[in-house]
């Protein structure tokens, strides 16, 4: 899959003009018009359309940004990445002609029009629509199957069960396709989306897709070196923290972090943490005057 940064030869920090300026620059030079024949060249604008699509969209770049492309695709199809761009008012601008008839040999004539921003006046799709559903962290780590329930802007209700893939994050958008309204031009229907919040563990913090945990460690535990028992999501594990740890160390639990989208579970990592008392008994106050007078 193509990295819409690079097919359009800017960087992740570009501003809205600098996507703009960026993407005619190429649809002029790989336009179809100016390419007759050209297998190669149509090949390259289909891929910058699709990038413009996308980076000139705040809530498409953003999930984009967030997830990657291969995530980003499964949350999105092709239709979804191209619908309210308006390529035909650009190509205007560009002296290209907005109606041509490339959209349909290249794309497709069922998504040209919504390519285009216009239409054909043929059958429409239904509307989409979009259902907010919070799930747990331990859901988000393990994937679960959900049931929703929702109404409709005609007063239909909907209900079914959603599954919930391993990895998902806050902001993800799952599709589900023909559970959206109702076409009213005998098209099909919309899709469903349902936007996703993970909430915050109270032990658990998500660092990408890996997972770290306090470990709190007596300064005599980190001076020695240890055997401790660290929570997991996958419950209680025993790691042994060498001698002469220090604070901030990250200690690495293979395999016990998140799922990502091409099924790699990822890391824990146990964050060291002195725990030193407010106050010190005489005996504890003493045993430190004797590590300070070794140089300790």
């Amino acid at each position: 899959m193509q990295n819409y940064y690079e097919t359009l030869g800017i960087p992740k920090t570009a501003t809205e003009a600098e996507i703009k300026k960026a993407y005619r620059k190429l649809a002029m030079q790989y336009h179809p018009d100016r390419n007759q024949g050209d297998k190669t060249a149509e090949e390259k604008f289909k891929q910058i359309n699709e990038a413009y699509a996308v980076l000139s969209d705040t809530p498409k770049r953003q999930q984009y940004d967030t997830y990657g492309d291969q995530r980003f695709h499964q949350q999105y199809s092709s239709e979804d990445i191209f619908r309210g761009t308006d390529f035909g008012s650009i190509f205007e601008e560009m002296g290209l002609g907005g109606r041509s008839n490339f959209f349909s040999s290249i794309f497709g004539a069922g998504a040209a029009g919504a390519r285009q921003g216009g239409g054909f006046g043929g059958p429409q799709r239904g509307q989409d629509v979009e259902y907010p559903l919070s799930i747990g962290f331990m859901e988000a780590y393990s994937g679960v199957e959900r049931r929703v329930s929702f109404s409709l802007s005609d007063g239909t209700q909907r209900e079914l069960t959603v599954r919930i893939p391993k990895g998902v994050r806050t902001g993800a958008r799952l599709r589900v396709s023909g559970r959206g309204a109702a076409s009213r031009t005998a098209g099909p229907p919309g899709d469903l989306f349902v936007i996703l919040q993970v909430a915050e563990h109270p032990e658990f913090l998500r660092v990408e897709d890996n997972i770290e945990v306090t470990l709190p460690l007596k300064v005599s535990e980190a001076f020695l070196g240890c055997s401790k028992m660290v929570s997991t999501p996958d419950g209680p594990k025993k790691i042994k923290v060498p001698s002469s740890v220090k604070a901030g160390t990250r200690i690495r639990l293979r395999g016990l972090g998140f799922t990502d989208a091409q099924g790699q579970q990822h890391d824990l990592y146990a964050v060291v943490d002195l725990d030193i008392p407010k106050e010190l008994s005489q005996e504890q106050l003493k045993a430190v005057e004797t590590l300070a007078e070794a140089g300790l």
